[in-house]
């Protein structure tokens, strides 16, 4: 328990944090990886290259500050953070390092304002929210090692099929090597995957959405190459995996987690929104209320720049097909002239709120989406102008997590799938 001062003092820090907070984590990943490059084995490069894990490091921090005295507020969060640890294979004795080289950094950037009262009470208080962490991450541990087929760390799988589904996505079948069970999961959880690059100083891992129902003998993922956006650097993962991982290959993986999950327990319509490789998860809660809840309505909607960049579009339409209750729309922001000879796509330009008013059958829906940063806050200020409970709003981010509501970028109406 921290006392009563302790609290106070690091209330009054929120409004530092708020102005130096990234400045702060900026400086903890540069301590971080100085006095231990080992940890380069876990974190993403690219996100620390964009800025991205510094950004959602700092928003923890900001809102730990913000509810010292009340953590139970924050804990979504906490379990949200707490699964991606778990999947990275983040053990309680990174814990101590982590705070060791964070106050450090803000003994760095608050100079002479970083009093030792200060320190002594954020050192205090960082205890407290790591064994938050820990007590959480622990429980998650032993679901993914206890539960049937389930198992602890990476698991060696072997490629047994590489489909691409369009010009910038592939889909990789995977089955494990020793060919004995694997774990269930909910629609709409990831597996991590780490790889060891030829020329690469550092193991990576990255997390990527499970693109089919649970119950199958292999995990799929579906994965866009990171190449095609110009003044990006390219996805040393995703390239990767498309141009070098051939059937056959081994690759690690991690239990399945995550927190953006399908209520399967909700009897109400389901509207499944996606932007892009942003589909992913929304395919794997599409093929299980296709296959196990087929009462429930289904509106899928998804946005792409043209049909040559569409991944899994026949599949779609076939599901829509077959299944009387589900529903298919397309949104294209560059249609081929093949695209509108063949009336490829129901809407020429973005997602916006009257489309969806007129193509969703009913508002009293949940409501899941993904995609880009930008898609997602478009559809986010969309469906709270309409007036959406946001309980029923669910969404996920790609890479760190981040909070649609409160996100510093200026919004958009409109933004590119």
């Amino acid at each position: 328990m921290l006392s009563e001062k302790t609290i106070e003092i690091i209330k009054s820090t929120v409004p530092v944090l708020e102005t130096h907070g990234v400045d702060i984590t900026k400086r903890f990943y540069q301590l971080l990886f100085a006095n231990h490059p080992e940890l380069l084995n876990i974190f993403n490069h690219e996100n620390q290259k964009k800025g991205r894990q510094q950004t959602a490091l700092a928003n923890a921090v900001y809102a730990a500050a913000q509810h010292i005295d009340h953590l139970e507020q924050i804990l979504p969060v906490v379990k949200q953070i707490a699964h991606k640890h778990r999947s990275l294979g983040i053990k309680p004795e990174h814990y101590p390092i982590v705070g060791t080289n964070l106050i450090a950094a803000i003994k760095d950037v608050l100079g002479e304002a970083a009093t030792d009262e200060i320190v002594q009470a954020w050192t205090e208080a960082y205890g407290v929210i790591a064994d938050a962490f820990i007590g959480v991450e622990a429980e998650l541990y032993e679901q993914a090692e206890q539960q049937s087929g389930g198992w602890s760390g990476f698991r060696a799988f072997r490629l047994d099929k590489k489909v691409k589904e369009s010009e910038i996505i592939t889909s990789f079948y995977m089955v494990p090597q020793d060919g004995r069970e694997i774990a269930s999961f909910i629609p709409g959880q990831y597996v991590s995957v780490k790889l060891e690059i030829p020329g690469e100083t550092y193991t990576h891992i990255r997390q990527y959405s499970l693109s089919d129902a649970p119950g199958k003998p292999y995990y799929r993922i579906t994965v866009k190459r990171e190449d095609d956006a110009p003044n990006t650097p390219a996805g040393k993962v995703s390239v990767y995996l498309h141009e070098h991982l051939q059937e056959g290959d081994k690759v690690l993986l991690s239990a399945p987690g995550g927190d953006f999950t399908l209520d399967v327990k909700d009897e109400r319509p389901v509207v499944l929104i996606s932007g892009g490789v942003g589909q992913t998860p929304m395919i794997s809660m599409l093929n299980e209320l296709a296959e196990r809840w087929p009462h429930r309505q289904v509106t899928f909607i998804h946005a792409a720049r043209n049909g040559r960049y569409h991944a899994m579009k026949e599949h779609v339409e076939k599901q829509a097909e077959s299944h009387s209750q589900i529903s298919a729309y397309w949104c294209y922001n560059e249609p081929t002239d093949q695209d509108r000879e063949l009336k490829a796509f129901h809407k020429e330009g973005h997602i916006d709120l009257p489309w969806l008013q007129e193509i969703v059958p009913s508002k009293d829906a949940s409501f899941y989406f993904c995609g880009p940063v930008p898609f997602m806050r478009a559809v986010n200020d969309a469906l709270k102008e309409w007036g959406i409970p946001a309980s029923d709003i669910h969404y996920e981010f790609f890479g760190p997590s981040g909070n649609l509501d409160n996100m510093p970028e200026a919004r958009e109406t409109m933004a590119r799938a």
